[in-house]
C-alpha cells in the first residue's frame, strides 16, 4: 500500500501544471505568512504572561531566546499548525473565490477534483513535515522548554521528586516498593523487594535504608534481612549492607512531572510505555494519548485542508469574511471534540488511540459530504 501512495504523490508531482503550481505556492505563501503573524501574536502573549519570571531571575536577552523561546516556538508552531493550514486554505481560496478566478478554471473544463490536486500535494506535504516534527524536533524543543519552565517559571515543589509508599515492577517476578525515596537527596527508607511465581512469593528482602551507588550502578542497602521460601523450608539471614543490582534506578522513580511526555522522542516515549506497562504503572493514558497524537495532528491536515478548500472555493456573499467565521467555527469545533475525547482518555476509560483519532473520523466524513455537495 505504502509504494502505491508513493507513486501516486510523485505522479502528482510530475504532471503538476502551471495552475497547480499557482495554486501551491498561494498555499504555502499564506501558511508562512499566517504562521509569522499568529507566531508572533503568540509570543508577545506569553511574554506578557512570564515577563514578571523573567525580571525576577535577573535573566539577559540571550538566556530568555536560547533557553526557552528556541524550545517554545517550535512547540506552539506545532500545536497550531494544523489550524494554521487551516486558516491559510480558507485565505487564498476564498480570495480565488471573490476574484471569480475559480469559475474561470472551472469553466475551462477542469473538474473538481482535479482542481483540487495542489490542495492534496501541499496537505501531504505538510502532513509529512508536521509528522517528521512530532517525531524528534519537537520533543527536542520541549525538553528545552520545560527544562526553563521548571527553573524559572513554575512554583517550587517540596514534594518533587519524593516517592511515598508506591510498588515498581521491575520485571515479571520482581517487585520493589519504597516506602520513602527522595531523588534529590538519594535516600531512601523501608525498602522491599520481592520475587513472585505463580502467585507465591519465593523470595523477599527488606532494608532499612537505601541509596543507589552511581559508582557501581547498584543499590546500596544497610540493615537488611532477607527470607528464601522453597514450599515449607524457609530461609532467613540478614546483613549490615549490600549491593544489589537491579535495572532500576532512582532517574525512573519519578513520572509524575509536568509535561514529561512532551519532552520524549516518539522512540523514548514507546520505550517508556512498554517498561511501565511491564512495571504495571497507572496513568499511562496521557503518555499514549501523546504517543497518537504526533500522528493524527499530521493527519488532520490532509482533513482540515480538503475542507477549507471546498468551502471557500463557493463564492458566496460576505466574501472571505464569511468563510472566515465559518472556518473559526469549525476549528473551534475540531479543538472542541479533540479536548473532550482527550479528556475521556486521561479520566475515564476511552481508548487513547480512539481518542485522538476521533475528531479526524468526525471531520474527515464532513469533508466527504461537503466534497459531494460541492459544485463540479
Amino acid at each position: 500500500m505504502g509504494w502505491k501512495w508513493h507513486l501516486y504523490i510523485i505522479s502528482a508531482w510530475h504532471y503538476m501544471k502551471k495552475i497547480d503550481w499557482y495554486i501551491l505556492w498561494k498555499f504555502i505563501g499564506t501558511f508562512l505568512f499566517c504562521l509569522m503573524v499568529l507566531l508572533v501574536i503568540s509570543v508577545v502573549i506569553d511574554i506578557t504572561e512570564k515577563v514578571d519570571n523573567f525580571i525576577e531571575h535577573n535573566l539577559t536577552f540571550k538566556q530568555i531566546v536560547f533557553e526557552y523561546y528556541i524550545g517554545f516556538i517550535p512547540h506552539i508552531v506545532a500545536l497550531l499548525f494544523p489550524l494554521f493550514i487551516f486558516i491559510s486554505v480558507i485565505l487564498f481560496t476564498s480570495k480565488m473565490a471573490y476574484r471569480t478566478e475559480i469559475i474561470a478554471i472551472l469553466s475551462a473544463g477542469v473538474s473538481f477534483r482535479r482542481f483540487l490536486r495542489p490542495y492534496w500535494v501541499g496537505a501531504i506535504l505538510f502532513a509529512v513535515v508536521l509528522w517528521f516534527a512530532n517525531q524528534y524536533v519537537v520533543p527536542a524543543a520541549n525538553k528545552i522548554r520545560t527544562t526553563f519552565e521548571r527553573k524559572y517559571v513554575d512554583k517550587p515543589d517540596e514534594n518533587k521528586g519524593k516517592i511515598v509508599d508506591r510498588t515498581f515492577r521491575i520485571d515479571t517476578i520482581t517487585y520493589v516498593t519504597l516506602g520513602y525515596f527522595d531523588r534529590q537527596a538519594n535516600y531512601g527508607s523501608s525498602f522491599l523487594l520481592q520475587r513472585i511465581r505463580d502467585e507465591k512469593v519465593f523470595f523477599k528482602m527488606r532494608a532499612d535504608r537505601a541509596n543507589y551507588d552511581t559508582a557501581h550502578l547498584a543499590w546500596k542497602l544497610t540493615g537488611v534481612s532477607m527470607r528464601r521460601i522453597d514450599g515449607l523450608r524457609e530461609h532467613v539471614s540478614t546483613v549490615p549492607d549490600t549491593l544489589l543490582k537491579i535495572p532500576f534506578e532512582p532517574s525512573e522513580l519519578v513520572v509524575d512531572e509536568k509535561n514529561i511526555e512532551e519532552a520524549m522522542t516518539t522512540p523514548e516515549l514507546k520505550k517508556f510505555i512498554a517498561r511501565e506497562e511491564i512495571r504495571g504503572s497507572e496513568g499511562l493514558s496521557t503518555f499514549k494519548v501523546e504517543l497518537y497524537r504526533r500522528t493524527s495532528a499530521a493527519f488532520a491536515i490532509i482533513v482540515l485542508t480538503i475542507i477549507g478548500a471546498v468551502l471557500a472555493s463557493r463564492k458566496v456573499r460576505g466574501g472571505s469574511g464569511f468563510h472566515m467565521a465559518l472556518g473559526i467555527v469549525i476549528s473551534a469545533l475540531y479543538i472542541l471534540f479533540l479536548q473532550f475525547s482527550t479528556v475521556f482518555a486521561t479520566k475515564a476509560s476511552l481508548n487513547p488511540l480512539l481518542a485522538v483519532w476521533i475528531p479526524n473520523f468526525i471531520f474527515g466524513g464532513l469533508a466527504i459530504y461537503l466534497y459531494r455537495k460541492a459544485p463540479k
